[in-house]
């Protein structure tokens, strides 16, 4: 299973890397003659409401939607693996950081969202902040779990007693044994990244129009999904594909 959403990962990340470089078509350039076709042989994915091919989309999508993923999940991770650490490794203070954590769960991806697109306008860094922001709480308890469990071991206990600072017990014994949990919780983030960013696009606080976003496809085939159901099966399919890969690497992760 973990191969195969590996395949996957990496058909969709060739994808992305390839529409830098070329698409079949144009992904921004509207061919109003050529609107609403369905599958064919110059068009394998068909066309949208305003002519533009659908494969070059999903390709041009795939960049977006990836990177936005990317950036969320590195986001989160630099900031919550350190404070997890820390609160694991520190117990009192633990609690203040811990509480912090608590206290930015009541605040998901889409309303820091909002409030940011409110306070700055809407843009593909405010998406970033939003989800990465939102995705802290989790790196922070998986990172905060795993340094409890590392720190009652012996070989800790001797590095203690031997006064080893404790950022060097952090980098050289903390985190290498918490990088499978962290790893699992990344692939986790990334997953609950796509599914948020396409919401989020969906609800027009992504990337803005004509750019190609898998959730800006979707609510733009809402009025064509009895004549050109196309138009949401393929975003459809690219986010769950996605999504799901990025699970079965985790899964198997987790297992581990």
């Amino acid at each position: 299973m973990k191969r195969a959403g590996y395949i996957i990962l990496a058909v969709f990340s060739a994808a992305a890397v390839l529409s830098l470089f070329w698409t079949p078509f144009d992904p921004l350039q509207a061919a109003p003659a050529e609107r609403l076709q369905p599958f064919g042989a110059a068009h394998w994915m068909g066309t949208d409401e305003l002519g533009r091919d659908v494969l070059s989309r999903i390709m041009a999508g795939a960049r977006l939607t990836l990177s936005v993923a990317a950036a969320s999940v590195a986001l989160s991770a630099l900031v919550g693996i350190p404070l997890g650490i820390f609160a694991g490794m520190r117990r009192r203070a633990g609690k203040v950081v811990m509480g912090a954590s608590d206290l930015l769960l009541a605040f998901p991806a889409l309303l820091l969202a909002i409030v940011f697109t409110a306070v700055f306008g809407a843009s593909m860094w405010i998406v970033v902040l939003a989800i990465g922001i939102a995705g802290i709480p989790g790196f922070v308890r998986v990172a905060r779990v795993g340094t409890l469990q590392v720190m009652s071991q012996d070989y800790i206990l001797a590095a203690r007693m031997a006064k080893v600072p404790g950022p060097v017990i952090a980098a050289r014994h903390v985190l290498p044994n918490i990088a499978h949990l962290l790893a699992a919780q990344a692939t986790v983030a990334a997953a609950l990244a796509i599914l948020a960013e396409a919401g989020l696009s969906f609800l027009g606080l992504g990337a803005p129009a004509p750019y190609a976003s898998w959730g800006r496809m979707l609510q733009a085939s809402q009025p064509y999904l009895a004549t050109a159901p196309h138009l949401a099966l393929w975003p459809g399919a690219a986010i769950a594909l996605t999504v799901l890969a990025c699970n079965l690497i985790g899964g198997d992760r987790d297992r581990r």
